[in-house]
């Protein structure tokens, strides 16, 4: 522990956003596969808490142990820096994994991966529109301020329900 002298402030170690990013990256796949954290641990030989700190972006982690999850995750290592299956992750992309937003941080809960899942698992598109259409009367119900945004924002997206 440093030791502070007369006149000097403990600085606090902040995260770098980058390790923030990839440990969002491999908690959303470990949630995304239904694994621990200890069983996640258990397979590279470590504690709980390290993984912990990787998802929190406390740890670093390291090429090797990054290669070693990559496995038991099955993802290819590229999976963690990259914002979508084609695009490497920006700076841009990487602040917002750092402040994320309220999609974002959505769908990092348990909740919203389970609802998640449960939406791609709906193979008709009727339904799955009828499905968008009832959240939205919901929204709207609830006298939600920005409900108003949906309609324009599903409009760029029924394209995508595929």
């Amino acid at each position: 522990m440093p030791q502070c002298f007369k006149g000097q402030e403990m600085k606090t170690k902040t995260p770098n956003p980058i390790d923030v990013y990839v440990g969002s990256k491999v908690r959303l796949q470990r949630q995304m596969l239904h694994m621990s954290q200890s069983t996640l641990a258990g397979s590279l030989g470590i504690t709980f808490q390290q993984v912990q700190k990787y998802e929190k972006g406390t740890n670093r982690i390291g090429a090797s142990r990054l290669q070693a999850i990559s496995g038991i995750l099955g993802v290819p290592v590229g999976f963690f820096f990259k914002d979508t299956e084609s695009d490497p992750v920006s700076m841009s992309g990487i602040e917002t994994a750092y402040m994320p937003d309220g999609v974002t941080q959505f769908l990092g809960t348990l909740d919203g991966i389970k609802l998640n899942r449960a939406f791609l698992a709906i193979k008709d598109e009727k339904v799955r529109r009828s499905v968008v259409g009832l959240v939205k009367a919901l929204a709207n119900s609830a006298d939600m301020p920005d409900a108003h945004m949906l309609d324009e924002e599903s409009k760029g997206s029924a394209a995508h329900l595929n």
